[in-house]
């Protein structure tokens, strides 16, 4: 409990002053923007393993093509969304409910970053809205990421892979990479308190979208997922397991 707070606090004392000052420089490039914010995420991630004892290591990291890619990962914590873009060699932009950018602080300096948001009011018009920024992010060599899974799930757990990922790929001639973490183990959902530990994130083989089916590509990535959560993480899946044996 006491280590949460301090890390608590470590947030409040960081997004106010990084957010204040990426609104005084809202005209600056967007790059510049988007180095103040994952500024942000390094001092957190910083106190994630330093104050609450959060270790990490990556396994696959040669699997990431030179090129402009759509990264499809695991979904347990909020510990992947500071992670992905401290650690990652290009921009990400991220793909989420135009609700989040009206938190204080936080919202404002992702809007500045120039991500894509959906406007779930129009659900008719939402997949275009990705396809659209989406093509223009992958032409400016960002890559996205998205949780396939839609939200944070349970560890041992695994929800409903939806095809939106696929889709934007095959729409837009993108590989996919699938990412599998335990991130969960050490800062589970909903959580305040962390639980020291070693998250491993486990990057798999690109994956060409063209000549597929949206279906069938998720479902790819949705095999090679779940066979890896259960190689990283196999003391969450033991009934699971026995049960799809038999």
């Amino acid at each position: 409990m006491i280590r949460a707070l301090i890390f608590l606090a470590l947030q409040v004392v960081t997004v106010i002053p990084t957010a204040l000052v990426m609104l005084a420089s809202f005209w600056a490039p967007r790059r510049w923007l988007y180095g103040c914010a994952r500024f942000f995420l390094v001092v957190n991630i910083w106190g994630l393993e330093h104050i609450c004892g959060i270790k990490w290591k990556v396994q696959g990291e040669q699997n990431l093509p030179d090129e402009p890619v759509i990264l499809l990962s695991k979904h347990q914590s909020t510990w992947e969304t500071f992670f992905f873009p401290v650690w990652m060699p290009r921009e990400l932009c991220y793909v989420f409910k135009r609700e989040l950018l009206y938190i204080p602080f936080f919202g404002w300096g992702i809007a500045l970053c120039d991500m894509i948001h959906i406007n779930r009011s129009k659900r008719s018009d939402a997949f275009e809205q990705v396809v659209n920024q989406g093509a223009r992010k992958l032409a400016e060599r960002r890559w996205i990421i998205m949780f396939p899974e839609g939200t944070r799930i349970a560890v041992g757990k695994k929800g409903q892979y939806k095809s939106g990922g696929a889709r934007l790929a095959i729409r837009t001639g993108a590989k996919v990479v699938p990412i599998a973490h335990n991130a969960g183990e050490c800062w589970p959902r909903k959580a305040f308190i962390k639980t020291p530990g070693l998250v491993t994130v486990s990057i798999g083989p690109a994956i060409a979208s063209q000549g597929k089916t949206p279906d069938a590509l998720m479902r790819e990535v949705e095999a090679w997922i779940e066979q890896e959560m259960r190689r990283i993480s196999p003391q969450a899946y033991p009934v699971q397991d026995e049960i799809a044996r038999a």
